[in-house]
Parts: structure tokens; C-alpha cells; sequence
């Protein structure tokens, strides 16, 4: 990999990692990739103290993380504490089945873009969703990175804590280190996409009668015999991908009420719904299913532009929705990033007081430490950083939300995060830090 060289144990890179300590590094974020940033978001929205998070971020700045170990199902290194004492920190990820990995390979494969994303140390995020079709979350979520420690927190504590964002450095430079957590090595994964993609090309002409119609039963048998039958075959395999609508263009002129283009937009949306929720029932756990607030007409028409690259579409949803061409792309922007929870606090300024103020307050006073925490002015649910184009603006839900000025308009930067210097750093793509004057210094100061 580049930038950090590691050792290996065991069967080459394909039982265990091991990774050199990280020199201290101040004032920049732990995460510059999208992937390396989910796995911050899941540290941060499982643990239940904002001050071992913070202590935890300040250990991994100061180097106090000694060589990571990353295996199957966990990563490991030595911690020195604020105590000076050293504690082993283990972080517990779960692995993927056989199945999954079947399914995961089989689908990979189909694509070729992924395979060559990922030898360029690279995670696209169409591969991250594909996956997810399947039934396989590859990043964790929240509550997926468990922690145990020598120090007997029950809990993160920031030994672990600092684990996680030295992990989040290898994330960055090399995604296989997630693969290696799953349960998949470089080599072993590289080879069994090969073995997948050579079967794939030489299984393809198939002998006819393998493919002849199975003869069927007489419904009268079926019930005479009840469960004497044997069980039922095997529900079939997810299609790739959604289906494509029939064409409208039929020749003949539609009636006046009926407009071609917006039914097909519509019919190819509704595809892709309908594979979605197919690929949810076909989960091995499903989801329990949580009734959904109905969509607005202007959170559809966000929804609409960001599943199609059409022109024609994009321009009237624009001038439908009263967005215009630029207020419909930033919508967008902010639809991929978090569906409607992310375009409510695109649209929304809402008066943040109370509880909840305190609550924002305390969070933004635990983030930083006191040299480092940039000069904040408050307009609502909105905080935006003195002497800088980022800004930070706090969702209903209590997450903090990136924003960065870009000619003259305040625009979303990235996924939202519990801890508010997380998110911060995402508005700031240079990876400067912010004197609390307003002033800039340079990274790696």
C-alpha cells in the first residue's frame, strides 16, 4: 500500500495486518474519503460519551497508538492513556458469511468498474450500494464497532476511541483493510474475483435441456398429498439490477392529459423502488419495516432529479419545483448525502433553544480542545466558523451537518456526524486547522 508499509502474520496479507504507528499529527481530520468518514460516523453515533471521544481523538493526534493489528472480525493495538498507562484496545467487527461473500463476489464480478475501483485503492460508492441491494453492509452502522479494553470500560472508552480514528488513517489509504475486517485478505479476494469472473466466462453456453421448463403438478395431487411433497424450492436470486420500462415512443400521438416523458421517468423510479424493496425482503434479517412520513411534492421532485441524468427532466423539475437549475443541483447534493433528513436542513432555520441548546452547546464545548476550537457565531441551528467558508448546522435529530460556501451559497459538504469537529472537518477539504482568532494554519502544525 502506499504511505504506510505494514508487516504481515500468518498466510501472507490474508490472515493478518500489521501497521506501523502513526506519527502525531495535529490539526487536520482523522478522514479525507467518503468510506473513511462512515466509519467515524459509526464510532461516533455508538458511543455514549462525547468526552472519551474527544480524549480518545486527542491520544491518536499525540501518536499514543502503538502498531494496529487487523485480522477477521478485529483490530487491535496498545493505547498509552492520559495516565501514561498502556492498554490493550481491541475493536470487534463482524464478518460476513460464506453466503454473503458469495453474494458479494458474484456481484462484483458482474461489474467490472468495482474490480478496477478497488485495485486503484479505491471504494466507489455504487459497489458500497450494490452490496447493500444484496443484503451485505459492508461499512458498519451504528452499535457495529464493539469495543473491549484491558481499562474494563463497558463502553468506548478512549483507548478504543483512539484506535478507531487511527483506523480511519488506513481506511484512507487502502479500503482492502475493510475486506481484511470482513473476513476477506488483498490476495484471497483479488483471486476468488478472478476464479468468479473465468467461471462467469466459460459458464455461459449451457446445454439446452438444462434450461427446458420442469414439468408441473396437478393441483388435485398437491393437495391429496399435503406435506408429503417436499418443501418448496428456494425463493429466486435478486435480478442485478431494476428492470427497464418499455419505451412509450409508439408512433402514435398521446392524448392531451397524458404527457410520455414524465410516465417514463416515473416507471423507471418505480423499477427501482420495487428492487429495493425486493432486495430488503430478501435480506437473511430483514429490517423491521417503520412507517415513513409521506414525501412532500418538493422533497419528490429532489427525489425525481437525483435518479436521473436527463436534461429535459432535471429542467422541469427545476422550474416545477421553483428551485431553478442551481437551488434543484444543490437539493440534489443534498438528497444524496441523507434523503429528506439532509433537505430539511438544507430548507430549514429553525430557533434552537433550551434543551437542546444546551445539549449543542455542551457537544461543541466537548469537541475541541481549547487552542483549537474555531471562533463560532450562532444564526438559528446554524454555526458558521469566522474568517472561513465552513459551517456547521444542526439537524432535528441532533447530527451536525457540514456545510461550505461556494460562489455566494451555503452548500452541503458532507454526511452528517454526532461530534461536531467531524463534521467540521468536512466542510474544510484542505485539511487546515482554524486558530481561534479566525486564522489559518497550515497542515501539520
Amino acid at each position: 500500500m502506499t504511505g504506510h508499509e505494514d508487516a504481515t502474520a500468518g498466510r501472507g496479507t490474508d490472515v493478518e495486518r500489521t501497521f506501523a504507528a502513526f506519527p502525531p499529527a495535529r490539526g487536520r481530520g482523522f478522514a479525507v474519503t467518503w468510506w473513511g468518514q462512515a466509519w467515524l460516523t459509526a464510532l461516533e453515533e455508538s458511543a455514549l460519551d462525547l468526552q472519551q471521544l474527544k480524549a480518545g481523538r486527542r491520544l491518536a493526534r499525540a501518536g499514543a497508538v502503538g502498531a494496529v493489528s487487523v485480522r477477521p472480525g478485529r483490530i487491535t493495538a496498545m493505547v498509552r492513556g492520559r495516565d501514561r498507562a498502556v492498554h490493550r484496545a481491541d475493536v470487534l467487527v463482524e464478518p460476513l458469511t460464506e453466503r454473503q461473500w458469495g453474494r458479494f463476489l458474484d456481484m462484483t464480478v458482474e461489474r467490472a468498474g468495482h474490480v478496477a475501483a478497488l485495485l486503484d485503492r479505491e471504494m466507489p460508492p455504487h459497489l458500497v450500494e450494490d452490496a447493500s441491494v444484496t443484503g451485505i453492509d459492508l461499512l458498519p452502522g451504528m452499535g457495529d464497532l464493539e469495543p473491549e479494553c484491558a481499562c474494563d470500560a463497558w463502553d468506548h472508552c478512549e483507548h478504543t476511541a483512539a484506535l478507531c480514528y487511527q483506523v480511519a488513517r488506513l481506511l484512507d489509504e487502502d479500503p482492502f483493510v475493510l475486506f481484511l475486517m470482513r473476513g476477506r485478505g488483498q490476495r484471497v479476494l483479488l483471486a476468488d474475483l478472478q476464479a468468479r469472473g473465468d467461471t462467469a466466462s466459460t459458464g455461459e453456453v449451457r446445454d439446452s435441456s438444462a434450461s427446458r421448463a420442469r414439468p408441473g403438478v396437478d393441483a388435485a395431487e398437491a393437495y391429496a398429498t399435503g406435506d408429503v411433497l417436499p418443501p418448496l424450492p428456494a425463493l429466486p436470486g435478486l435480478p442485478g439490477h431494476p428492470g427497464v420500462p418499455p419505451s412509450l415512443d409508439t408512433g402514435t400521438a398521446p392524448d392531451a392529459d397524458v404527457d410520455p416523458e414524465a410516465l417514463e421517468v416515473l416507471a423507471a423510479a418505480t423499477a427501482v423502488e420495487a428492487h429495493r424493496l425486493l432486495a430488503e425482503a430478501l435480506r437473511d434479517t430483514p429490517r423491521s419495516p417503520a412507517a415513513a412520513p409521506e414525501s412532500t411534492l418538493a422533497q419528490d421532485a429532489v427525489r425525481l432529479a437525483a435518479g436521473t441524468s436527463d436534461t429535459r427532466v432535471t429542467e422541469r423539475l427545476a422550474d416545477g419545483s421553483g428551485r431553478g437549475r442551481d437551488g434543484l443541483g444543490v437539493a440534489v447534493r443534498a438528497w444524496r448525502l441523507g434523503g429528506e433528513a439532509a433537505l430539511c436542513v438544507l430548507d430549514e432555520k429553525w430557533r434552537v433553544e433550551g434543551e437542546t441548546l444546551a445539549r449543542a452547546c455542551t457537544a461543541l464545548e466537548a469537541a475541541w480542545d481549547e487552542d483549537e476550537r474555531p471562533p463560532l457565531r450562532r444564526d438559528g441551528n446554524r454555526w458558521t466558523v469566522d474568517g472561513s467558508n465552513g459551517q456547521l448546522r444542526l439537524g432535528r435529530d441532533g447530527r451536525w451537518w457540514p456545510y461550505r460556501e461556494e460562489a455566494g451559497r451555503w452548500v452541503p459538504a458532507g454526511a452528517p456526524a454526532r461530534d461536531p469537529a467531524t463534521a467540521l472537518a468536512a466542510a474544510e477539504p484542505d485539511g487546515v486547522a482554524h486558530q481561534p482568532d479566525g486564522t489559518r494554519a497550515s497542515e501539520g502544525t
